[in-house]
């Protein structure tokens, strides 16, 4: 029996227990993930293994089409890496050739890494690659029109809750959704065991502007991280 399919809003399925992406890109993998075709449609396997919001999807009590952005939404990613999350994110906003005139722009530190960014980005209309420090938001405004609807922060940093708050406050417009994906072991060790780190920065974003709406654990797939679901 085929595994049950059900729509996560425009772009994104679940297939029993597998999030897919609808590909902006036909014929081509980001890094080497599986796609399948549905008459016309390329749909591409959003591994929950290798991204916290996938695995976020799957694990959240609540509905997982909330934290996803909109199409044709403004999104920031603090943290883009090679682009592998931030590829499915733009599959979902901007779409081919960017027919929902979305924006996804993505920080990250790493010229190895941005470079990798920029391969990505040269395929997908609408991302928008930087290359930057996620805590000089100076750095950042220069490629936002302005505020976002979306955020997403994953920072192997200290004081990740404290730079996601000001971030959002920042960036965020009212009403906009923020993922804060959150390593233990990132933190420093004085703070005590995870479960002590976790609690700490639920604590900083409880003293926030932001509406904490759900602490994700995402145990069996992403060890060690919790993902925080946040309103503003």
């Amino acid at each position: 029996m085929p595994p049950r399919i059900t729509p996560l809003g425009w772009g994104t399925r679940l297939e029993g227990r597998s999030v897919w992406t609808r590909n902006a890109v036909r014929g081509s993998s980001v890094r080497g993930e599986r796609r399948k075709k549905d008459g016309r449609i390329e749909w591409r396997k959003w591994d929950a293994h290798r991204s916290k919001v996938a695995a976020a999807i799957l694990r959240t009590r609540g509905d997982p089409v909330e934290l996803l952005p909109k199409i044709g939404s403004r999104c920031l990613y603090l943290g883009a890496s090679s682009g592998g999350t931030v590829s499915h994110i733009h599959d979902i906003v901007c779409g081919s050739g960017n027919h929902h005139s979305g924006q996804v722009v993505a920080v990250e530190i790493s010229p190895r890494m941005v470079r990798d960014l920029v391969s990505v980005s040269s395929e997908r209309v609408g991302l928008v690659p930087v290359l930057g420090d996620a805590k000089i938001f100076s750095q950042i405004s220069p490629f936002l029109s302005g505020k976002v609807d979306w955020i997403h922060q994953d920072l192997s940093m200290t004081d990740q809750a404290e730079n996601f708050v000001k971030a959002s406050e920042f960036f965020l417009r009212s009403g906009g959704t923020g993922l804060l994906s959150l390593k233990a072991a990132s933190e420093r060790a004085s703070d005590g065991d995870d479960s002590s780190m976790f609690d700490k920065a639920q604590d900083i974003l409880n003293s926030s502007k932001l509406k904490l709406i759900e602490r994700i654990d995402l145990s069996g797939l992403e060890e060690q991280h919790v993902v925080f679901y946040c309103r503003i």
